[in-house]
């Protein structure tokens, strides 16, 4: 049986903007209001759990690094528990932080709900997933001494710096990439400026930090 269309069928397809998976990925270096526009239009979540899982995994290297866990643990255990435990439940601390948003948000009239912001936030996080690549370069150059609490394997050499700087520059810029990305995401989600979309990032994290600095400062006086 042939499908007929209406002229109000066909306003409907118009409405939205026609964007493959591939444009998804590419696009968003370039256009990223467009292609954060066009998720939160249609609420596309294609590879949105597969994304939410590096991005943990992101998370939990950033972490085992910055805690020196290298000094302590051996490597099977640290890269096991940020592959697995990373990526099987930092998604967590991510939905977490979209319903802290959405909060917030509507303080400054914001339109987005949790789920939209948090399918905005695994888009926004492409580039700092692609820093993993660097990590794990890193990881395979200098194993533990990544991380431990040393310099000693920017000593391993000019080409063991070389990989080093490069690795440092790249992942710095891919992080600032999806912190803009987020940024501008946030602003299209909730229909807000860039400045209250930097606002609204803001307020969870003052929120949390905030009670917890007078909670401190009373018990130094106490």
């Amino acid at each position: 049986m042939e499908t007929k269309y209406t002229e109000d069928h066909f306003e409907e397809f118009e409405k939205y903007d026609v964007l493959t998976d591939k444009d998804i990925f590419t696009k968003i270096w370039t256009e990223p209001r467009r292609i954060f526009k066009f998720i939160n239009d249609t609420q596309y979540e294609k590879y949105l759990y597969i994304l939410m899982i590096f991005a943990g995994m992101v998370r939990a290297f950033d972490r085992a690094s910055s805690k020196d866990m290298g000094d302590h643990s051996s490597m099977f255990s640290i890269v096991f528990g940020c592959v697995i435990l990373g990526g099987m439940l930092g998604w967590i601390s991510y939905y977490i932080y979209a319903a802290l948003l959405s909060w917030t948000g509507k303080w400054l009239n914001g339109a987005g709900n949790t789920s939209s912001i948090y399918r905005m936030m695994a888009y926004a996080m492409i580039p700092s997933i692609i820093g993993l690549v660097f990590v794990f370069l890193q990881i395979a150059v200098y194993g533990l001494g990544y991380f431990k609490n040393n310099s000693d394997y920017l000593e391993s050499g000019i080409a063991g710096s070389i990989v080093f700087w490069i690795s440092f520059a790249m992942e710095i810029l891919l992080s600032l990439t999806s912190l803009v990305f987020t940024v501008i995401g946030l602003s299209e989600v909730q229909k807000f400026s860039i400045g209250k979309a930097i606002v609204n990032l803001i307020l969870p994290i003052a929120f949390i930090v905030v009670p917890i600095v007078v909670i401190v400062a009373i018990s130094m006086v106490f």
